[in-house]
């Protein structure tokens, strides 16, 4: 059975990332655009990774240029941007499609694992989050209206569930 672990993709600065790295932690992988009317969700991301990243818990950001060309930058771009705007510390990914038929494998998976409205299997927008438990399996899915901070309650549930 598939997990977060059995994924891997490329970090911001171009590096392979294995995503076994996060085992055992919960993670909230999201998709995210730097010209977005979304895009303050990043204070709110950020200010869960600072808040509950002692006790297992990961942001994994990646930006997607499939919705409005809401990301059009380059990955140097976006970092720029996301640590001087937002003082982003929680890890960022290079830009990955997430929609299909180059939608990135982790992003595949996470579809068919957690549907959205209506049982509709593709990403609607900018800044829709998956919540991964410690066991590596998707938990819960979040449209992108849902702000970081509603979140709270899942997230200190799955860090407090035992971890396979």
């Amino acid at each position: 059975m598939p997990s977060l672990s059995s994924f891997s993709a490329s970090s911001i600065s171009g590096d392979s990332v294995e995503l076994s790295r996060y085992q055992g932690q919960v993670a909230l992988i999201v998709n995210v655009a730097s010209q977005c009317g979304f895009t303050p969700q990043y204070r709110g991301l950020e200010a869960l990774y600072l808040e509950y990243r002692d006790q297992g818990f990961t942001v994994l950001g990646f930006p997607c240029d499939q919705f409005g060309h809401q990301e059009p930058g380059t990955e140097a771009e976006i970092l720029d941007f996301c640590t001087t705007k937002y003082a982003v510390s929680f890890p960022l990914f290079a830009k990955i499609d997430v929609n299909g038929a180059g939608a990135h494998p982790l992003y595949q998976w996470l579809k068919e694992e957690k549907s959205g409205v209506l049982g509709t299997q593709a990403i609607k927008w900018n800044f829709t989050k998956f919540l991964v438990g410690r066991d590596g399996q998707v938990l819960k899915r979040y449209g992108s209206s849902t702000a970081p901070d509603e979140l709270r309650s899942d997230i200190q549930q799955a860090l407090a569930a035992p971890s396979a």
